[in-house]
């Protein structure tokens, strides 16, 4: 993912110079693994990288990051990204290239397993997890699947994440600082400490501390609680990981 810091997104027909550009393997799966890594997980993050320059990149991220990468190396390119961040540090992000998804089975021995993306097999054999949490952009193989889950984390103003029809135990809808939803009932957003720097990876880092606080027996209220510091904190970083709450 490349990152490049913007006053406004660009008009059609203009040119706007960028005062920061960076760049580093993100996306939902690795912001999601790092964070509970951030809370003391230990993880095995199942990932399609191809084999390529900016595969092995990643890997070796994965790796420092202590994500435990369990790599299915492929022949097609890795995908890249190109994500603006504005003024408000809201990000506009464009894909380029086709996104690579891990195939099942997978062999699952875990306590909990959240499913970013992969193919249906993948889904089905992370049932196996006593706990299964997943999130909404991947609706249609969640429906092909058919497998119930115990946590559905979903983006309440997104049409591309419509979960009506699946099965889960507890659906959260977010809806930024107006807070969200939990099984219908509402939650409040968390105030966020400090300037406002950029809004990639909030909604992955709020689905991972909610995925975490719950498997470890906490209560739906403080485990919303510490979704909602999770995914505010993620406001005040530069890029998704420096800003990851660790408790």
């Amino acid at each position: 993912m490349q990152f490049a810091r913007v006053e406004r997104v660009p008009a059609a027909g203009t040119i706007v110079h960028a005062t920061d550009v960076w760049e580093e393997a993100a996306g939902g799966g690795p912001v999601t693994a790092a964070q509970l890594a951030q809370l003391g997980a230990e993880i095995e993050y199942t990932v399609a990288l191809g084999d390529d320059e900016l595969g092995r990149r990643a890997h070796v991220q994965f790796v420092e990051q202590n994500l435990r990468p369990r790599v299915q190396w492929r022949r097609e390119a890795t995908r890249r990204a190109f994500t603006y961040v504005d003024a408000a540090g809201e990000r506009t992000i464009t894909v380029l290239g086709d996104k690579l998804l891990p195939d099942g089975p997978l062999a699952i021995d875990a306590d909990a397993c959240f499913f970013v993306s992969g193919d249906v097999e993948a889904l089905r054999s992370a049932r196996a997890a006593p706990f299964l949490a997943a999130v909404g952009r991947e609706a249609a193989t969640l429906r092909e699947a058919g497998v119930p889950l115990d946590l559905l984390v979903a983006s309440a103003t997104d049409a591309g994440e419509d979960v009506e029809g699946i099965e889960a135990a507890l659906v959260v809808l977010t809806d930024g600082a107006n807070g969200g939803t939990a099984n219908g009932r509402r939650y409040e957003a968390a105030p966020v400490q400090g300037p406002v720097s950029d809004a990639y990876g909030c909604g992955d880092s709020f689905g991972a501390a909610l995925a975490f606080a719950l498997v470890r027996g906490d209560d739906l209220d403080a485990a919303l609680r510490l979704a909602a510091r999770a995914g505010a904190a993620e406001l005040t970083g530069r890029g998704p990981y420096p800003a990851q709450i660790s408790a």
